[in-house]
């Protein structure tokens, strides 16, 4: 009979998100020695190795990636039982790893968190910000435990839900000669000096949408950074299709120019990611509910 303890569990978790042993064991404050062996154990109960080394990282085998996601399961049953049982009612703790695209988590993190934080001070909030492409990874490879992304996604295994809408806007330098015209055409673009997102962002696939409404132009720069292309544009190197909410700051400043350009689509959605194959405990519920 198979007898895997909550540690081996836990043990088998972190290291599967971590990478390595040790950083395994500081995350859950054993001695690496005793975080090896609940591992070792539980590989030897399942009579197979779960992991495969890779240049001094441990990574997941076939195996694990099947058995990472019922590993988290049972540990969030395990607690929800232990709330539940010690007539803890509503009183959340644990962990919830958020993942965010760009502009979601250096401009809407407030509106994305705030409620949940207030609502649930002893739940430990994990966020990663990186592009929409990064974040479906972190929900495939279940190291997120919910996304929130503006770009499209499509993918039989993540469920996306709306959120909120987003606009962006076409920037230039005030002293650019669209920004000085009174009224745009879509000719007016022609020869445009661009400046855009990097691949895999939802902002570039906007921007690359818009363009192919416009006559050809010129990219003179792909950078990954939002407040980056800001600067750049400021600066006078081009013009960007940015999100509205990240630059109202510059263009209240008079450094940076909105040009109208009714023409163009610069709707976008924003949305949430769920692992269909996660098992939805009380902190996702929680989650998903303040909105």
């Amino acid at each position: 009979m198979i007898n895997i303890s909550p540690r081996q569990l836990e043990v088998f978790v972190q290291v599967a998100l971590l990478g390595s042993v040790r950083a395994a064991a500081e995350r859950l404050h054993l001695t690496q020695p005793a975080a090896s062996m609940a591992l070792a154990e539980m590989e030897r109960q399942l009579d197979a190795p779960v992991f495969d080394r890779e240049r001094g990282r441990l990574q997941l085998n076939a195996r694990g990636r099947e058995l990472l996601p019922l590993a988290q399961e049972l540990l969030e049953r395990y607690a929800e039982f232990g709330r539940r049982g010690s007539g803890a009612g509503t009183a959340l703790s644990g962990e919830l790893r958020i993942g965010a695209s760009n502009t979601v988590g250096n401009y809407r993190v407030g509106e994305l968190l705030g409620p949940f934080v207030r609502a649930h001070p002893q739940v430990a909030i994990r966020l990663r910000v990186a592009n929409t492409e990064t974040i479906a990874a972190g929900m495939l490879d279940h190291s997120l435990d919910i996304g929130c992304v503006e770009g499209p996604v499509n993918h039989p295994l993540l469920q996306v839900r709306p959120w909120r809408d987003d606009l962006l806007v076409v920037c230039a330098p005030p002293d650019h000669p669209l920004a000085r015209k009174r009224s745009l055409k879509p000719a007016d673009f022609a020869g445009a000096r661009w400046v855009l997102r990097e691949p895999g962002s939802a902002t570039r696939i906007t921007s690359e949408r818009v363009l192919a409404q416009l006559p050809p132009g010129e990219t003179v720069l792909e950078l990954d950074q939002i407040e980056a292309i800001k600067q750049v544009v400021v600066a006078g190197l081009g013009i960007a299709c940015l999100p509205a909410v990240a630059v109202t700051d510059a263009l209240a400043a008079g450094r940076l120019a909105a040009l109208k350009t009714p023409f163009l689509d610069l709707r976008r959605k924003l949305s949430l990611l769920l692992h269909r194959q996660k098992y939805q405990g009380a902190l996702l519920d929680a989650f998903l509910e303040q909105d």
